[in-house]
């Protein structure tokens, strides 16, 4: 709670032209706050999509909520159709998870949401930068968050987080529950949390966010060399375009879906040539003993059988991906 803290949050909110940026300890804090700052009571429903890591969810439960899990579509988002099929009387939040460095279609959910007088709370822990016609991911409702985890294209050197909000309401309360419910007079007024940004990774994340953008554009150059050379390959589905009008992708991560995935996966090992299965390859509706809610999730089941995760980062030389092209041609011919 020093200077650096109060440096970093000024160019965070700077540079997504919001009023509030809060530094807290890290992205599942981040939602954690957000949805306890607006007020939720015992047994409200959120609508989350069940392609996430598991924390999305858990802050909901943790904010005594029920998590109401949602399909996604073909680019692995949360799908509007599917959020307004799981609409009840008890839902009170909406909250789009913006995946891989990309950002839902929130128009649609910005329209479901006020048709339906509900909030919208943004998951975007993996999409600072991304936008969506414009406008950045976090910045659509309520309360925006992000992690600043070391995976994650803004990364410290630990954990880390933030919220952001133009709600000088919502400002308010999570600064108060992020420090021991504490006031700027260090009064206690209610009950907090131990949820600070610590001053540290605070200095390192004001640092590098000076030249995030190149990083980012580093990050596109990989993702279009990516579609490119593997666009014609039948047996796998790319994520959409780097240069999709509506949507500006941060490529976060290089998901794909592809057929024969396990056997895909063996072979690029044995040349040399890592992949990550997401959360271990699950989705939040296969953890069973999580005992949730988990109808209608038919592309979400597909895909989790499907779905690998190619390198991508920083320091990818480009005669690397094309390397790695080459090797996943070779399998499948």
């Amino acid at each position: 709670m020093q200077k650096d803290l109060f440096e970093f949050e000024t160019k965070l909110a700077e540079y997504l032209g919001v009023k509030h940026a809060i530094g807290v300890a890290d992205g599942t804090m981040a939602l954690l706050l957000s949805l306890r700052s607006i007020g939720l009571n015992q047994g409200d429903e959120v609508i989350v999509p069940s392609h996430t890591f598991v924390a999305s969810a858990a802050a909901i439960h943790h904010a005594g909520a029920i998590p109401v899990l949602a399909d996604c579509g073909t680019d692995h988002l949360i799908d509007p159709v599917s959020i307004e099929n799981k609409i009840t009387k008890r839902t009170k939040v909406i909250m789009p998870v913006q995946l891989n460095g990309r950002t839902a279609k929130m128009d649609e959910i910005e329209k479901i949401a006020h048709d339906n007088n509900l909030v919208i709370i943004e998951d975007s822990c993996q999409a600072l930068g991304s936008k969506y016609k414009g406008k950045y991911a976090g910045t659509f409702g309520k309360a925006g968050t992000f992690s600043f985890f070391p995976a994650k294209t803004l990364g410290c050197f630990g954990d880390g987080g933030a919220v952001v909000t133009d709600s000088d309401d919502v400002a308010n309360n999570v600064r108060l529950l992020r420090d021991h419910g504490r006031d700027e007079n260090g009064e206690v007024v209610t009950w907090g949390y131990n949820a600070r940004l610590d001053n540290l990774q605070a200095a390192i994340l004001k640092f590098k966010l000076s030249f995030y953008d190149e990083e980012i554009s580093i990050r596109r150059e990989l993702a279009q060399r990516y579609d490119k050379n593997l666009r014609d390959i039948a047996q796998i589905t790319l994520p959409p375009v780097p240069d999709d009008s509506d949507h500006f992708d941060i490529f976060q991560n290089y998901e794909i879906e592809a057929e024969q995935r396990d056997d895909l996966r063996e072979y690029l090992r044995k040349n040399g040539v890592g992949t990550i299965m997401q959360w271990g390859g699950k989705t939040i509706h296969q953890f069973e003993k999580l005992d949730l809610v988990s109808e209608s999730l038919e592309y979400t089941h597909k895909m989790t059988s499907r779905f690998l995760m190619l390198p991508l980062h920083t320091a990818l030389r480009h005669s690397e991906v094309d390397y790695i092209c080459s090797k996943i041609r070779e399998f499948y011919r």
